[in-house]
């Protein structure tokens, strides 16, 4: 019966490694991009004007923002999940089930680090596995807390890449730009108190994707 279970339990894995190396596989087809971003933010205590912005990525770990002004933009939601999917044997997976997101079946996947070094403590994603695209993912992190990412496909959904993500955020532990924390900490403390248990969203509408066009490393040194 254990060896039943065993066997069971290597081949879920196995399939959990597999729908993850297809939706690797898709991210890969772009290169390097750029796209423009608009940026809302929806936080307790945090007021911001919408911020327009523009973002770089190149393989395998290069990322730039370029904004006039501040733009709380979580690189999480880029590049966190081709980083970590780069490399299945750095952590385990499990199926966990299948969920409706909309009108599209998701397959569950909970994402375990083999090594407590890693900044990541636990990871699930949800992903459509006929697109072999993520639709959500909620990633707890020791820098960060927990962040849920929602993604919304529609130009550039063959690069697997969104034309809109929606965050969600723990207010307390999300690391933001110190101005603006700073007049987060500026708050009354009866307020101050209120914010520990709030949720924050940051809503990213993505236009005007640029991909395979060839961006030199230079653009991430300025």
């Amino acid at each position: 019966m254990l060896i039943l279970l065993s066997a069971s339990s290597i081949s879920a894995q196995e399939n959990a490694n597999a729908i993850l190396n297809k939706v690797y596989s898709k991210i890969q087809k772009a290169k390097d991009y750029s796209v423009n971003i608009n940026v809302k933010v929806d936080m307790p205590f945090i007021r911001m004007m919408p911020i327009d912005a523009k973002v770089y990525s190149k393989q395998k770990d290069k990322f730039k923002v370029e904004s006039k002004s501040i733009a709380i933009v979580p690189r999480q939601g880029f590049d966190q999940a081709s980083k970590m999917l780069a490399d299945t044997n750095s952590f385990s997976t499990i199926i966990q089930g299948k969920e409706m997101i909309g009108t599209t079946q998701a397959i569950i996947i909970n994402i375990i680090p083999n090594a407590d070094t890693s900044d990541l403590i636990l990871g699930k994603l949800w992903v459509d596995t006929k697109q072999n695209i993520i639709l959500k993912s909620q990633l707890t992190t020791k820098s960060n807390g927990t962040i849920l990412t929602e993604y919304t496909y529609g130009t550039q959904i063959a690069y697997g890449l969104p034309d809109k993500m929606t965050f969600t955020v723990d207010v307390k532990k999300f690391k933001i730009p110190k101005s603006v924390a700073a007049d987060i900490n500026n708050q009354p403390k009866e307020e101050d108190k209120k914010k520990d248990n709030k949720k924050g969203q940051i809503f990213i509408t993505l236009t005007n994707y640029q991909i395979n066009k060839g961006i030199p490393d230079s653009i991430f040194k300025k």
